[in-house]
């Protein structure tokens, strides 16, 4: 699959592993443009997700928070699920 440049990124879905359930969640979020995930933390994105549907939403969906987050912000486009182990890594740190 070939994807846009950054500088052509101008919807949500435009950036890799995003589909139309992670648009919904980002706007729930009132992020609402790619560049505004420039400097998120996907931890706390995903915690205000939970907080805001009232429901504990599957920890995969970090995964392609940091997937989104990381692209916005240089990295190089990855599929969600290379990002699993980062997370687990991180939830278990932070569960210390």
């Amino acid at each position: 699959m070939n994807y846009l440049s950054r500088k052509d990124v101008f919807k949500l879905q435009d950036i890799p592993n995003v589909g139309k359930a992670t648009e919904v969640d980002f706007n729930l979020l009132g992020i609402n443009k790619p560049a505004q995930l420039i400097g998120k933390d996907p931890y706390i994105m995903f915690t205000d997700l939970c907080r805001l549907t009232k429901k504990q939403h599957d920890p995969c969906v970090i995964d392609v928070f940091i997937s989104a987050v990381r692209y916005m912000e240089g990295g190089p486009h990855k599929k969600w699920w290379e990002f699993t182990e980062e997370r687990k890594k991180t939830l278990s740190v932070k569960a210390q």
